[in-house]
């Protein structure tokens, strides 16, 4: 079965497309079939019905009831590999 990430970036697009890209990738590479979506940070609150997890690139003012996971290391490079082995351990369980 397929699971999905929400990626929410200040805009819904820029950070969180790179971001998606690297995650996308790395769950293949890892044999996780997941799907996504993006979105906004005022947007969030509305979109996580079904998500298994959410990547942020920004400061997230929510309470979710989802797992959230600092996506910002994905795009400076530092501490990138524990971010995405996080990911995938989320993903897993």
């Amino acid at each position: 079965m397929s699971q999905t990430i929400l990626f929410v970036c200040a805009t819904g697009i820029a950070t969180s497309t790179a971001v998606t890209e690297k995650v996308m990738e790395y769950c293949k590479e890892h044999g996780l079939n997941v799907n996504y979506s993006q979105t906004n940070v005022a947007s969030l609150p509305r979109n996580t019905d079904g998500v298994a997890l959410v990547v942020s690139t920004t400061k997230v003012p929510y309470e979710l009831d989802v797992p959230m996971v600092n996506g910002l290391p994905i795009i400076t490079g530092i501490g990138e590999e524990k971010v995405l082995a996080q990911i995938i351990s989320i993903l897993k369980k």
